[in-house]
């Protein structure tokens, strides 16, 4: 790391000197001796950038590509204009942080506040943030939103994504608060044993739309039984979905969150990702993250600026309402060159491409003797089908350049996005049969 110390030795000399030191070590005289490292570590020596290279490719030549993908289960295979990943690589935006003198970067201000615009129109909120780590924990902020000294409880539908579910529980332990899981009946939300847990404790419920299992709930009656509870309604809802259905502000939640992957991000293993969150103004002051505001400078000119930062934890840490300190404004800005480029009509193509391919992909997959549908119900581009051979099936997938649907518990989760080609879908309906037939 030498090479990227900006100071010189005699620069470092002379600081030390300024606080009466001669040696950088007397800066560690408070840690016993035998805790200094006096000698080389073992490991190998550098290598050139011709060297790194290599290894490196070597490295990445071990991982399997799939041409096509029918798996989904959290992340998603959407088609990414080439403008979506040309802008954010540019080092404006690459290497830069909005700086706590936030104002000086009106450029990512202003990217940041049109992210935040879209996300409010997309889920009929009045105020978004920028951003948090990823849906999961959006989900687990959003519980902690809602909680105060009288009730504690939150509620978490069983068809949620079990990553979600398990941060959301991590959350609850680390603040001493319970978290109660609501049975699925059928693949989504058992409303009636909803209406029975909610008691006067209970300080939120938490449902995915569409959940887990690709079933899309019935988000209105859920909302109307929350409320009439007294508690908080969040829904997490699909971004790609909400082109198309109804908002969650029309389907009564306080709070809409969810995975803002879809939103122009590849799979990429799983990161990095952001988290939306968006809520009604009633609740703004409690939404973590960082909000950015438009108003007017001493010109009168439109300006930019960090809003309600009192309750940021880098101003007042010990009142924060949370303990985010990264906004995500990289991935903020490919989600809202991803909307802005693709606009309302192509995130609704995109949706409405997804859903329908998704059902030719069950309809041709229980076409097969032996397969069907595990649950009854609408579904967005995800489903569940009970089929036999299933490991057989996916590994011949596999080796044909196709990854198949997720195992889950009693049957397999498909997913189908716009990017897949109807021979594509015939190819691996062809093949699926072709084991099942065997």
């Amino acid at each position: 790391m030498g090479s990227y110390i900006p100071s010189t030795p005699a620069e470092r000399q002379e600081m030390l000197k300024a606080v009466g030191l001669s040696d950088y070590r007397e800066l560690y005289r408070d840690v016993p001796e035998q805790m200094y490292l006096d000698q080389p570590l073992n490991i190998p020596a550098g290598m050139s950038e011709l060297e790194v290279s290599r290894a490196v490719s070597a490295m990445a030549a071990r991982n399997k590509v799939f041409g096509t993908i029918l798996r989904g289960a959290g992340a998603y295979d959407h088609y990414i204009p080439s403008i979506v990943k040309y802008i954010p690589a540019k080092e404006e935006f690459l290497t830069a942080y909005t700086p706590y003198q936030a104002e000086m970067s009106q450029g990512v201000l202003q990217s940041i506040f049109e992210y935040q615009t879209m996300i409010c129109e997309l889920t009929g909120m009045d105020v978004s943030n920028a951003s948090v780590y990823d849906g999961a924990t959006a989900a687990a902020e959003a519980a902690a939103m809602c909680r105060d000294r009288k009730r504690k409880v939150t509620l978490i539908s069983a068809a949620a994504h079990p990553d979600t579910i398990n941060t959301v529980r991590t959350y609850c332990y680390g603040t001493g608060d319970e978290l109660r899981i609501v049975p699925a009946k059928d693949g989504k939300t058992d409303l009636e044993a909803l209406k029975e847990m909610l008691t006067p404790d209970v300080a939120s419920f938490y449902v995915q739309q569409p959940n887990f299992n690709g079933i899309f709930e019935d988000a209105a009656a859920l909302g109307e039984a929350v409320h009439a509870a007294g508690a908080m309604y969040i829904m997490g809802c699909n971004p790609i979905a909400l082109a198309i259905t109804k908002t969650p502000r029309d389907c009564g939640a306080d709070i809409a969150v969810g995975e803002a992957q879809p939103l122009g991000m590849p799979v990429s293993y799983g990161g990095p990702y952001l988290g939306y969150m968006a809520t009604i103004t009633k609740h703004m002051r409690k939404l973590p993250g960082r909000i950015v505001g438009e108003t007017v400078d001493s010109k009168g000119e439109r300006a930019f600026v960090l809003s309600l930062q009192a309750r940021e934890q880098h101003i007042r840490r010990e009142k924060a309402s949370s303990n985010i300190c990264s906004n995500q404004a990289l991935c903020a800005l490919t989600a809202g060159l991803y909307m802005a480029t693709m606009g309302p009509n192509g995130m609704a193509e995109a949706a409405r491409q997804s859903m329908a391919k998704a059902h030719y992909l069950a309809a041709g997959l229980t076409a097969i003797p032996g397969i069907s549908m595990k649950y009854v119900g609408e579904y967005f581009d995800e489903f569940v089908v009970e089929m036999p051979k299933a490991d057989e099936a996916l590994k011949a997938l596999e080796d044909a350049g196709i990854l198949g649907g997720l195992p889950v518990e009693g049957g397999v989760l498909w997913c189908a996005t716009e990017k897949a080609a109807k021979s594509e879908l015939d190819r691996a309906i062809a093949i699926v049969k072709e084991v099942c037939a065997g």
